[in-house]
């Protein structure tokens, strides 16, 4: 099949682009257009197609600014400082925002607890968390009241049992002691409250965490969920790290110092890695094989998994295993290769809306796109050489770093643009590593397939990371592909968006996305979407 325009094929007839009156028929269709959706959005029917079409060129979208305190805001302002081992994180879905956050800033909260003097800690008589924003809002959809108590009772993410989350979800009354000194308390779910869901936060992703005493407060702090399983909270210093051997905050920083040194991005990803981090390369390597293990087993339990319903109210039927199957016996087989990448993404996101563990890559909801690609450029495919798959997960790893450091990575503050769109971009470019393409065709992968998730919003129904993320992460991987085939195709240097143009892009974008499809199921299917 020819990728070329027939340069013979009929186009449109000029004298269809207007009507005897005079008028602009494509700017006549624009405007109907435009009346059509402010109609639909707005529940009425405009007064005139003027007064409408002005309406609609002034409307604004509310903003939830981000804290200039954050450090994730103030990191931007430097050269990327972000490791593997930060970026990649294990832990039970279905969110890394709404979930691994959470435990992780209640683990880290119940640690600081246990520093606390003596006499105080005898005084100790409960602990709370409340939830703000996003969290108070999609919570009970991520499990978020779960993993805040899994934490509080010294539970990590890395190693909990996922059975433990799903005993609490079938069971929400259980009560669990909590010994801080010579004080022992119960704790329970009561002790996480959903507060409230809009305010002016410092982060989207705000917790408050207290340590009582009756109704006096020993300790107190407050918490942000930034995205990607990252947290900070009110007073974080970032732990003292080395400085980069090739400090870059831009994919054109990053290509020069490739070019320069006569690296792939891989390698200067490595360099960065040993100065920052401190490690050796057979640890960092070490590392990565343990993330693409995770992401392996990960697929592979998503498609053995019978068919069954996935918890919550949506009754959503999963449907991995039988895409596989299916796909398996498609006569034609560039469609085979599609159905079967789409169902190891579906194996993944399955796994993720179980509350199974699942790798942070950039996020729990983006969590089937890149595992799908690992499974499919290696055992689960093309059996590329396991330094390849490590490779493209370090190139990937940059590409998520460049996102995180110059917009974001969090559905609460962009959208799912911020996610999936990600999280495609990611897989793009570890697919380009992995072959071997050259720094430009790595960057152009990445580029588009981030440019066309741009404007993806995040309004999941119920609140549960199911519809529309499930199979939002087939879509991912398969733009992926599609964006490495394209990149690789083209002649390099003709391509007009750069990648950190469409970045720019994305920040702008998720300023501007109105609040409500910003992983708050007030808009989009979240409330077009009936639950019987």
């Amino acid at each position: 099949m020819s990728n070329r325009r027939d340069d013979d094929a009929p186009i449109l007839d000029p004298e269809l682009m207007s009507n005897d009156t005079g008028i602009d028929r494509r700017a006549f269709m624009m405007r109907s257009a435009m009346i059509g959706a402010v109609a639909v959005l707005s529940g009425s029917a405009p007064a005139n197609a003027k007064e409408t079409a002005a309406r609609a060129a002034s409307a604004t979208a509310p903003k939830v600014p981000l804290s200039p305190d954050l450090q994730v805001v103030k990191n931007s302002k430097g050269p990327v400082m972000t490791v593997v081992d930060e970026f990649y994180k294990v832990g039970p879905g279905p969110s890394s925002s709404h979930t691994i956050g959470p435990m992780r800033i209640t683990y880290d909260f119940y640690q600081r607890c246990t520093k606390l003097p003596a006499d105080q800690l005898a005084k100790a008589s409960a602990l709370r968390v409340n939830l703000f924003g996003s969290l108070s809002a999609t919570g009970k959809g991520h499990g978020t009241e779960r993993a805040c108590l899994a934490g509080i009772i010294g539970k990590e993410p890395a190693t909990i049992d996922p059975a433990f989350l799903d005993e609490l979800a079938a069971k929400p009354d259980q009560t669990f002691p909590v010994k801080l000194g010579s004080a022992t308390f119960d704790v329970s779910l009561k002790d996480v409250v959903f507060d409230d869901t809009h305010g002016d936060f410092p982060h989207p992703n705000t917790m408050r965490c207290k340590l009582l005493a009756g109704d006096k407060v020993l300790l107190e702090q407050e918490y942000y969920s930034v995205g990607g399983g990252f947290i900070e909270w009110k007073g974080y210093t970032p732990p003292k790290k080395g400085q980069p051997k090739y400090p870059y905050s831009t994919m054109k920083e990053l290509q020069q110092h490739a070019e320069k040194n006569k690296l792939s991005i891989a390698q200067v990803l490595m360099a960065n890695e040993l100065a920052v981090s401190g490690r050796s390369e057979a640890e960092v390597n070490a590392f990565l094989d343990k993330i693409a293990g995770a992401m392996v087993a990960i697929v592979k339990s998503g498609l053995a998994a019978p068919p069954g319903t996935l918890p919550g109210p949506i009754k959503l039927k999963t449907k991995a295993g039988e895409v596989y199957k299916r796909a398996q016996d498609d006569t034609f087989e560039k469609q085979r290769g599609v159905g079967v990448v789409s169902a190891y993404a579906l194996a993944g996101s399955e796994e993720n809306a179980r509350g199974h563990l699942v790798v942070t890559a950039p996020t729990g909801g983006s969590a089937g796109v890149l595992p799908a690609i690992v499974y499919a450029l290696g055992e689960g495919g093309r059996k590329l050489p396991q330094e390849k798959i490590r490779q493209g997960l370090l190139t990937a790893a940059g590409v998520g770093y460049l996102c995180k450091h110059n917009a974001t990575l969090s559905a609460a503050e962009g959208g799912c643009q911020a996610e999936i769109g990600v999280a495609s971009a990611m897989g793009a470019a570890l697919i380009a590593q992995a072959h071997d393409f050259d720094n430009q065709v790595i960057a152009n992968a990445a580029e588009s397939a981030l440019e066309h998730h741009l404007g993806m919003t995040c309004d999941p129904v119920a609140g549960f990371v199911q519809i529309p993320c499930i199979e939002r992460c087939a879509y991912g991987a398969v733009k992926a592909w599609t964006g490495f085939m394209i990149a690789s195709n083209e002649i390099p240097a003709n391509r007009r968006v750069d990648f950190d143009t469409t970045v720019d892009a994305m920040a702008l974008t998720a300023k501007e996305m109105n609040s409500k499809y910003k992983e708050t199921s007030e808009g989009g299917l979240a409330v077009s979407v009936t639950l019987c």
